[in-house]
């Protein structure tokens, strides 16, 4: 079995990547999450591996974080969930979201995700509430793996989310804006705007 893959980045896609590990290209499916984490073509990554094998068919799929591996490796051990709808609830909502959401068995929370009706949010939040350790929120606190945005940043975002743009997608826009903006709301609303027709 693949555990990881480190080599260059030659084809990138939101939810499809070929990484070329010393003359091999390997193609591996990713959550938003980790795509957007991910340099431009051409740079060095190196990402924890899942290898899904079915009768016909051998996939790998990608994650950035361990954290990220863990959900999708416990999501798809629950009836009903296979890979694609784990990358799709890894893609719905950022991972420590999805941890407070599972372990509060948030059902109305965890049905926002695209994909998950009613019974497969129960099921979550029943099969998966005590698999994460407690100190898993101060793992994240000093990863810095934060979702939640105030001020200015909650405005801009606030703004993102009213012209149509996914959750996920604008929150990684409004994160690489406020780096390289110079400050004011229009300003990094319209750093963000560029960074999301990149």
């Amino acid at each position: 079995m693949i555990g990881r893959l480190s080599g260059q980045l030659v084809e990138k896609q939101p939810s499809r990547l070929i990484i070329n590990v010393q003359g091999v290209g390997y193609e591996v499916q990713v959550p938003l999450s980790t795509f957007y984490g991910l340099g431009d073509t051409g740079t060095e990554i190196s990402l924890r591996v899942h290898t899904h094998v079915r009768e016909d068919t051998l996939s790998l799929f990608g994650f950035a974080t361990e954290l990220e591996l863990q959900l999708f490796e416990h999501l798809i051990s629950i009836s009903g969930v296979g890979p694609r709808l784990a990358l799709a609830v890894l893609s719905g909502i950022e991972p420590p979201d999805l941890v407070r959401a599972i372990r509060d068995a948030d059902v109305a929370r965890l049905t926002r995700i695209p994909g998950i009706g009613k019974k497969t949010a129960q099921r979550v939040g029943l099969e998966l509430k005590d698999k994460f350790p407690r100190n898993l929120d101060a793992e994240i606190k000093d990863n810095k793996i934060e979702s939640e945005f105030d001020g200015s940043r909650g405005d801009v975002l606030s703004a993102l989310l009213n012209l149509g743009y996914h959750r996920t997608l604008a929150e990684r826009a409004v994160e690489r804006a406020f780096e390289s903006a110079e400050g004011g709301f229009e300003s990094t609303l319209r750093q963000a705007l560029r960074e999301l027709s990149k």
